[in-house]
């Protein structure tokens, strides 16, 4: 906890601590969502439907979590999971 937040009662300070926690957490599986992306798309780069076909249905497993918590709108996980079906039904 920083010395120097505005936070003065004990439920301030909890609250501030809980936050950063969260925060912290958010980002995390924020990114691992992006890089699920990304090993979709480099598999799809490489031509490797089978490949393409196992990582989005990971992706896809991880965009749906993060939306039942919140961290991602449910039509942006709608459009990527479309976006990516539709590349993957383009490769062959």
């Amino acid at each position: 906890m920083e010395k120097n937040t505005l936070a003065n009662t004990a439920q301030a300070r909890k609250r501030v601590r809980q936050s950063e926690k969260a925060r912290t957490r958010n980002a995390a599986q924020k990114s691992n969502f992006r890089t699920s992306i990304k090993k979709v798309l480099k598999s799809l780069s490489d031509k490797n439907k089978d490949q393409s076909n196992a990582n989005f249905k990971e992706a896809m497993s991880i965009m749906d979590k993060l939306v039942i918590k919140g961290l991602i709108h449910k039509n942006k996980a709608a459009r990527q999971k479309s976006s990516l079906n539709k590349k993957i039904q383009g490769l062959s």
